[in-house]
């Protein structure tokens, strides 16, 4: 018997319309820095604008991301679309180390051939302005990527931090030449932004492929899951124990599978309302949506052990029992000893 209760998906309207408003800033800020660079004829801020080009492209994949994400699941995605959300954040790690490697050809270009520039100081506020409304808005994708669980919100929002500090690094720089007349310093310091851009990049493309490979949940919310199955395993008047734990994520959704060992004496409505217990206190343990299959076994049944044995070994190694799944595997050794 399998028993399965998935949690409707919560904050795809809201994940929707915050890329929607990334993509419209994202657009405003490319022509501010356009306009920067027109007045000024600074490589640095070419670059910069470069850099946010790369990031309305970023967008348009989020938002294209977001759209496949929200579709239901269907007969060839029983588990819905979310790993959309992790191909999205990949391509958006990809793009950022393409455009810290951008940045740091054009520092490079500036080392070797220096340009004098022009209208510099209204050059300069026009890209701080750029980048004071990036750092708002990462603010408050940020907010909004803890609230709904969302890695695309939150690979966004790292986007448009990297923005925020490309043009930093490049305001610095301008406004070091500005005062010293040292043409050297705003490439030296593109450089290091470039650096922080990779690190960034490089993470972002770790988490995703993490995403797509089915990586468990982390290790405190596992502890969070199995507090509430030994919980069960302690309590009651009849013993039962689990096995086969497994976990992984996509998106927002944690999904949660596990074997629930029962005594086989359980009528099926006592053995329901007991996962309904062990769903519901699992999705409180967790936050956010949840979707959780427990498959039933009776605990007195041989091949209900030695199906767990390997598995679970191997997983976790030998653990200390606890007394309710002691009596269990008393119980079933004295059937198989009969």
């Amino acid at each position: 018997m399998t028993v399965t209760r998935d949690e409707g998906e919560r904050g795809r309207w809201e994940r929707r319309r915050w890329m929607r408003l990334a993509l419209s800033v994202a657009v405003g800020v490319l022509a501010l820095k356009g306009l920067a660079y027109a007045i000024t004829g600074s490589v640095a801020l070419l670059s910069d604008a470069a850099e946010s080009l790369i990031h309305v492209v970023a967008a348009l994949l989020a938002l294209v991301a977001v759209e496949i994400a929200a579709r239901p699941a269907d007969e060839s995605h029983p588990y819905g679309h979310e790993k959309a959300e992790y191909f999205s954040s990949g391509a958006e790690g990809t793009l950022i180390l393409l455009a810290a490697g951008g940045i740091a050809y054009k520092a490079v270009e500036r080392l070797l051939h220096p340009d004098p520039l022009e209208e510099l100081p209204l050059g300069l506020g026009i890209a701080a302005t750029a980048a004071l409304v990036n750092l708002l808005l990462a603010w408050q994708l940020l907010r909004a990527a803890r609230a709904h669980g969302s890695i695309l919100l939150e690979a966004h929002a790292k986007h448009l931090l990297t923005d925020v500090w490309t043009t930093a690094g490049v305001l610095l720089g301008l406004g070091a030449t500005l005062l010293t007349g040292f043409t050297w310093l705003d490439p030296a310091l593109a450089l290091a932004v470039a650096l922080n851009i990779v690190v960034s990049g490089v993470d972002l493309l770790k988490r995703s492929f993490r995403g797509l490979m089915d990586t468990a949940l982390p290790p405190h919310e596992l502890q969070k899951i199995e507090a509430v199955l030994q919980k069960y395993s302690r309590d009651g008047p009849m013993p039962i124990t689990y096995h086969r734990l497994r976990t992984r994520r996509a998106g927002p959704k944690r999904f949660v599978d596990f074997h629930l060992l029962v005594p086989g004496r359980r009528t099926v409505q006592e053995t329901h309302d007991l996962c309904e217990r062990i769903e519901r206190d699992i999705r409180e343990a967790l936050g956010g949506p949840v979707s959780i299959t427990i498959h039933v076994e009776p605990l007195e049944d041989e091949a209900s052990w030695e199906e767990d044995a390997e598995a679970h070994t191997a997983r976790r190694g030998p653990q200390p029992q606890t007394q309710a799944q002691a009596q269990a595997q008393a119980q079933a050794e004295t059937r198989r000893g009969r």
